[in-house]
């Protein structure tokens, strides 16, 4: 129960810090509102904790034996997300209101787990920090799968009530144009720390 407790605290510090996830759901928020962007939320919500889950079982083990093919995943990850932010920085208000643009739907947002940096961080640490050698493995990632699950809808859904709250706010097309290029440059900086991960792998090589 202890580790239960921690692996909630775990979930909670990681899910309600700014990420590529809550950027994004937030900018959902102000240009659409709750309504049309509860299928994103909900991608997020059920398809990060499949991830960690799948993550606990075995794709862990196969990007130890693979380790390029989870770099190459990081450098495809980090390219989608640059032009997300791009779509989000260069999303006009105007063209949003007629209806032009859509938010993610369901599918979009649990598949984007995948290429999602910061989440490939968030599920190998918990699961690496949270089984233990002589622990029972399937009730261990249970556990760890079942916190981030229990964190996700009250954590993304405060950046996606607080996107709304803005919406009314930033109905001045100017605000919210300014708003949305701050997302964007937001969502870049988020990908920074991956970015130096992967100039250290490529280009500055141990050993």
């Amino acid at each position: 129960m202890e580790i239960f407790i921690a692996v909630l605290f775990f979930a909670f510090s990681t899910t309600i810090t700014p990420g590529p996830n809550n950027v994004m759901i937030m900018s959902s928020g102000v240009n659409y509102g709750i309504r049309a962007s509860m299928p994103h939320f909900l991608g997020i919500c059920f398809g990060f904790p499949l991830m960690v889950l799948l993550v606990g079982f075995g794709f862990g083990v196969i990007f130890e034996r693979f380790p390029n093919l989870h770099q190459l995943i990081k450098v495809v990850g980090v390219l989608y997300l640059l032009w997300l932010a791009w779509h989000i920085a260069s999303a006009e208000p105007k063209a949003i209101k007629k209806g032009e643009k859509k938010p993610f739907n369901f599918w979009q947002a649990a598949l984007f787990q995948w290429v999602n940096a910061k989440a490939w961080m968030m599920a190998s640490g918990a699961v690496a920090a949270y089984t233990s050698v002589n622990g029972n493995p399937v009730v261990e990632v249970l556990a760890i799968t079942l916190a981030f699950f229990l964190m996700a809808f009250p954590c993304v859904g405060s950046w996606l009530l607080f996107g709304s709250l803005l919406r009314k706010v930033l109905a001045n097309s100017v605000f919210q144009r300014v708003f949305n290029i701050t997302m964007g440059l937001i969502l870049v900086a988020s990908i920074i720390p991956v970015l130096q991960e992967l100039w250290t792998f490529y280009f500055m090589p141990t050993g």
